[in-house]
């Protein structure tokens, strides 16, 4: 019966694996249930609130992932488009939370429009092959990135903009937590990111008073501190959208402004993540497309109507279909696993960033099969492809990777006698392209 209900047919089903990998991706994601109301509550919103509403889109929309469109992909509120949100939309255009969350929900609708109508379809299937694998190694190198600026491995510097961090205590244990981490993933043992994520926080609570200190890396002496154990939910968020005000002419662009970052950014990840994680149909596409880019837009849309910014698919679950999760029952098992978290948020301050850090680093290793792909020595297909990859880290945005890949080979093979390698629609996606650039 969870076959029938979960697996896209011919997939093979094993459910220890599947309920592994819900577990590892929610483990790897989980941050976002306190990082998104931080970031949010910066716009006036109230922590709490935005917290509650975290939780259930993320729930929520991984679980309809999970059941319709049976993929193992989280949704969540998206880092990037919370900060989008934030500084970008309320502080910077000086718009109110409540009119900005009614822009989340105007973008939502034309989302699900484009997806029920196939156009998202079609504009997944524009985009080269060469492109796809470009995508799924830069978020692998992004997602890599990401882990080794939370253990503070590599730091900011105004000299060479990125360097090595300290060698000290954290560091330390991060770097212990990953060596234990990737034997246990070159020893391919089931479970490997979920035990290297448990030894890593274990490893980490000396910090502070054995051994070390951890004030000047992340404004705390230790970096295993139980705050309590739970709070109680806050619904004030809900239906706290301004959906008239944000109808008005000079909102507009603020639709578009979302409607843009969002496309660019959830399209990106879900090809990158589907093509790292070989979920893909008879015909070489990401499989149940039509089904899993409606969730997404649904993500968005009920994003708006329970007051945080929009949903999108995570690339965290890239280490969840790592450990064996290839079917909807992954999504269900991630999506379920946030619910107790209204009522028992602050136990996630018992996993410290530098826990997670490993599987992060580790899942890069495992996006970047699909560069072997790419045809080097083609150099109209490998520019594009290379510059797609290398800016997805550099400028820490998926949607700048796949902007400047567009952009780049659709100039390239018209430059160059290939106009037959640039559809009609990659044309349309190149205008979109550049009113992101304009509206960014």
């Amino acid at each position: 019966m969870l076959q029938r209900l979960f697996c896209v047919e011919g997939e093979r089903f094993e459910l220890r694996n599947e309920i592994i990998g819900g577990i590892t991706t929610f483990l790897a994601s989980m941050y976002i249930i306190v990082v998104n109301p931080a970031i949010l509550s910066k716009s006036g919103m109230p922590f709490s609130g935005v917290l509650t509403a975290t939780v259930l889109v993320s729930a929520f929309s991984s679980i309809a992932m999970g059941i319709y469109a049976k993929n193992p992909i989280l949704i969540a509120p998206g880092m990037g488009l919370n900060a989008f949100f934030t500084y970008s939309v309320a502080l910077a255009m000086d718009v109110s939370w409540q009119t900005a969350l009614g822009a989340v929900f105007w973008s939502g609708v034309i989302f699900v429009l484009l997806s029920v109508f196939n156009i998202r379809t079609y504009i997944v299937r524009a985009i080269p092959r060469q492109l796809r694998f470009a995508l799924a190694g830069g978020i692998g190198l992004f997602i890599s990135l990401i882990g080794l600026e939370n253990a503070r491995f590599i730091v900011s510097s105004p000299a060479t903009i990125l360097t090595i961090g300290d060698l000290n205590s954290v560091t330390l244990t991060f770097v212990i937590g990953l060596l234990f981490t990737a034997v246990l993933v070159a020893r391919r043992v089931h479970g490997a990111l979920v035990m290297g994520i448990i030894f890593t926080t274990l490893l980490a609570w000396p910090i502070g008073r054995f051994w070390g200190d951890a004030t000047a890396l992340f404004g705390q002496p230790t970096l295993v501190e139980l705050k309590g154990f739970m709070s109680r939910p806050d619904f004030s968020l809900i239906f706290s959208l301004d959906l008239y005000g944000s109808l008005k002419l000079a909102f507009l662009p603020v639709i578009f402004a979302f409607l843009f970052t969002d496309l660019f950014d959830s399209l990106s990840t879900f090809i990158g993540v589907a093509e790292a994680g070989r979920l893909l149909d008879e015909n070489g596409e990401p499989r149940n497309i039509k089904q899993s880019l409606i969730v997404d837009a649904f993500a968005t849309l009920i994003s708006g109507i329970l007051g945080t910014s929009s949903g999108t698919s995570y690339i965290e679950s890239a280490a969840g279909i790592e450990e064996g999760g290839r079917t909807g029952l992954t999504a269900v098992v991630a999506g379920l696993l946030f619910l107790p978290f209204m009522f028992f948020s602050p136990l996630l301050s018992i996993v410290p960033a530098i826990a997670t850090a490993p599987a992060l680093v580790l899942v890069g290793v495992f996006m970047m099969q699909p560069v072997a792909k790419i045809n080097w020595f083609k150099y109209d297909d490998a520019i594009p492809a290379f510059l797609s990859f290398i800016l997805i880290p550099l400028t820490y945005s998926i949607t700048q990777g796949i902007i400047w890949g567009f952009l780049s080979w659709t100039a390239i093979k018209l430059l160059t006698g290939k106009k037959q390698e640039v559809s009609p629609t990659l044309l349309a996606i190149d205008l979109f392209a550049i009113l992101a650039l304009i509206l960014k």
